[in-house]
């Protein structure tokens, strides 16, 4: 099936915080007025037959009757996954149906997910997605495993699910002065889906320079009737006086920017992206 132009994306799993993520996917399409569409990713991993040594000292037949056995295996795992992947795309589509989405897009591929969103990002709206899936869902220290490699492939908005869903009346925008905190704040201004919120617009900042900052996106964010504005600089350490201000402040959604240096930056340094998603009990919009 074709996914449709301008569409929200929610990445659906089975894991526990799908409901979440088909929830909010629901709430943005419906703020926006734009189809919704779930996709679920089969990745299958062939690698059992490829990384198993067949050249040791067995016989002929034992050796085929070995990979015969193993490709029988392969083939009942992708028939298995299959009927699970059926599955979750019910229970996915129930659950926006329940949100007001009578009728969802069903988008069911084979392969990488990170390869799968790569080749749809030109329909894109907004892709919506759970901090971790079902393979760390119990380990809340973890963040998912492909959660990086997407966020830094993709440029359209991204919103990261941590919790069960609330509709946000308060949102945080993190500025900082980067193309990516100057491309949020102008998807703020120009998005519907902010309308009628409260907006704090946060800066840390250690000198004065934070203040021109807030001043400039402010006097943007100022133009625009239906939002709810207050300005704050803060200091200290970056992910740490955002995630206090998030609890202070009762935020229910942050909007930011991602990965603004090199991977050899953050590789040395560490990322402030991966510190706000480990870090945040909030879901987090993010962009590049």
């Amino acid at each position: 099936m074709q996914v449709q132009n301008n569409t929200v994306l929610a990445c659906v799993d089975g894991s526990g915080l799908m409901p979440a993520v088909c929830d909010y996917a629901a709430w943005i399409a419906q703020r926006v007025d734009a189809p919704l569409t779930l996709l679920h990713s089969i990745d299958h991993h062939p690698e059992t037959a490829a990384t198993l040594d067949l050249s040791g000292n067995i016989g002929v037949d034992s050796r085929d009757q070995l990979l015969h056995d193993i490709v029988a295996l392969e083939l009942e795992q992708s028939k298995l996954k299959l009927q699970q992947g059926k599955l979750i795309m019910q229970a996915a589509r129930q659950r926006v149906a329940q949100a007001g989405i009578a009728k969802p897009d069903l988008h069911q591929r084979h392969g990488s997910l990170v390869e799968s969103l790569i080749e749809l990002e030109a329909h894109l709206r907004v892709l919506v997605i759970g901090v971790r899936g079902k393979v760390h869902e119990n380990q809340p220290d973890k963040l998912g495993a492909k959660l990086e490699s997407i966020i830094r492939s993709l440029h359209k908005p991204i919103l990261v699910v941590n919790e069960a869903f609330k509709a946000p009346e308060r949102i945080m925008l993190a500025y900082d002065g980067s193309k990516a905190a100057d491309k949020a704040v102008d998807m703020v201004v120009s998005s519907p889906l902010y309308r009628g919120l409260l907006c704090h617009l946060v800066c840390v900042s250690q000198d004065d320079h934070g203040g021109v900052l807030l001043e400039k996106a402010a006097n943007k964010l100022k133009q625009v009737s239906g939002i709810k504005l207050i300005s704050q600089k803060l200091s200290g350490n970056p992910e740490q006086a955002l995630c206090d201000y998030q609890s202070q402040f009762d935020i229910d959604l942050t909007v930011m920017g991602a990965f603004s240096h090199t991977r050899i930056h953050d590789l040395l340094l560490g990322s402030f992206t991966v510190k706000m998603l480990s870090q945040s009990h909030k879901p987090l919009l993010l962009l590049r």
